[in-house]
Formats: structure tokens, C-alpha cells, sequence
């Protein structure tokens, strides 16, 4: 682990390079720095400064995937940290974190390389939670084992599907982004016609008669039964910005895994 004092080089002032780090196993296997999982599990490992910074960096990298420059003494303040200035600061120390974890790195340009996603915790890193964590943990686990893995790979492509109609995409333009994203054919066309009846059923139900193209306040409409059901399934409806994430984070996990050279 690196020590505070090596976090940051001597150059760096009022702002650090931030780019993505691509990693296709972790890319793939690990979860997303907002996600459930990391604010159960990772927090009490990281605390939560630096879990709130870097939900901060994958947020900038999911709006700005080729990277950019994290402003430091704003991104201090509007995390509680301060602008106090110094390797020892709070903020600087959050970096620290960062790096002696392994989620992040500086480069040989002295960019400062994060991970889009964060790898399941090791079993030092468990025996440091509590009892009720550990057993909450193992549950996880045993509940992710029992799934197919076509069934994830279902779930994420009609979750997707939704997000696509979500944005305005019909249900024929929704199947070829799938297609493109390298789902099968089959599953493709499933999952855009199940979407589409799914999206369908809530505008009717909503008094949209259909399609809602302008994104509306999809989460905040009141929206009916069969929308919810829909989502049960998968995961909660999404609004518009809800579904911009969900495309851009595919988007990303692709580009990721062909720049490593290995396909999803």
C-alpha cells in the first residue's frame, strides 16, 4: 500500500487528470461505485468520504468516459471535506484511500487512473466487517449462485431494453443496439418485445396512450400497476436520467472490454 505522502505528485495544484482504468475481469465481475453492494459492504472498509469521492469520479467518467479534470478544492467542499490544503488533509487522504485499495492508480503520464467498477471484497477485507455484514455478505453470494448466468444475462438485457425505450428508441431500433452490444439474436428480440409491451402497458395505464418519447417524470407520474410489475422483475422503473446512466454504463463496460481484448 502506498503511503498519503506518495498519493499525489508535486505537480499536481488545483486540479488531478482523471481517466478511466480498464480492467476487463473487474470490469465485468465487479460492481458499480453507487451500487447497493458498495455502500453495504464497502463502506465500513473504505468510510465514507472515500466512498462518497468515488462514487464522485465514476459519476464524472460515466459523463465524460475518455476522463477529466477533477477540480480539487470544490470536489473537497462539496464532499464536507474542506479546502484545507496539504497531503494530510481530509480530501488527500480520501485519495489515499483510493489508491492503497487498488481502485485507482496514477499512470506513467501521472494521470490519475480509476476503476469503473469495484471488485467484490477479499476475505481480509470481510473478516473486518461485523458479524451481521459477514452473514448478510455470504447471503448475497449464495443468493447470486442459484441464478443461471443466462438468467443475469436476461435480466441485464431487458433492463437495458427498457432504458433503450426509455430514451425514445423503438422496439425494432432497441433489438439492433442490443444485437450490437453482442447480446444473441434471440434474446435480443425477446427482450426488446418484452420491453415493449412492458412500456406499452404503463403509458396506457398512465393515460399516455403508449409511447411517451419526452421522457416525461417518468419515476414521479404516479404510474400504474403494470409498470411496477414490469420493473419487479428487473430492477426499479427508471426516469429519463436513470435510463442515460443505464446506456452510458453499457456503453462503457463494452468499449472497455474490446479495448482489454476480450469479449463480453
Amino acid at each position: 500500500m502506498r503511503a498519503v505522502s506518495t498519493v499525489l505528485p508535486d505537480t499536481v495544484t488545483e486540479s488531478l487528470p482523471i481517466r478511466p482504468w480498464p480492467d476487463p475481469v473487474i470490469d465485468n465481475l465487479g460492481f458499480d461505485p453507487r451500487s447497493w453492494y458498495v455502500e453495504t459492504f464497502w463502506l465500513g472498509v473504505l468510510g465514507p468520504s472515500t466512498t462518497w469521492l468515488l462514487r464522485r469520479l465514476a459519476t464524472g467518467l460515466e459523463s465524460r468516459p475518455a476522463g477529466f479534470e477533477l477540480a480539487l478544492a470544490d470536489t473537497a467542499r462539496q464532499l464536507g471535506l474542506g479546502d484545507k490544503g496539504g497531503r494530510h488533509s481530509p480530501f488527500v487522504r480520501s485519495l489515499a484511500r483510493i489508491v492503497q485499495f487498488e481502485l485507482a492508480r496514477f499512470d506513467d503520464r501521472g494521470l490519475f487512473a480509476v476503476r469503473r467498477k469495484v471488485p467484490p471484497l477479499n476475505r481480509r477485507q470481510l473478516n473486518r466487517l461485523p458479524d451481521t455484514l459477514r452473514v448478510s455478505h455470504q447471503q448475497f453470494l449464495d443468493e447470486q449462485l442459484r441464478i443461471p448466468p443466462i438468467e443475469h444475462m436476461r435480466r441485464r438485457s431487458r433492463r437495458l431494453a427498457l432504458s433503450l425505450l426509455e430514451l425514445g428508441e423503438d422496439m425494432e431500433s432497441t433489438e439492433r443496439q442490443l444485437m450490437r452490444w453482442r447480446f444473441h439474436p434471440a434474446l435480443a428480440r425477446e427482450s426488446a418485445a418484452w420491453a415493449w409491451a412492458q412500456h406499452r402497458a404503463a403509458g396506457i395505464d398512465d393515460g399516455g396512450g403508449g409511447d411517451r418519447g419526452d421522457g416525461g417524470d417518468g419515476g414521479d407520474r404516479g404510474d400504474g400497476g403494470a409498470r411496477r410489475g414490469a420493473h419487479d422483475e428487473v430492477t426499479d422503473a427508471p426516469t429519463a436520467l436513470d435510463a442515460v446512466r443505464e446506456i452510458a454504463a453499457e456503453l462503457s463496460r463494452r468499449s472497455t472490454v474490446m479495448s482489454g481484448g476480450d469479449a463480453a
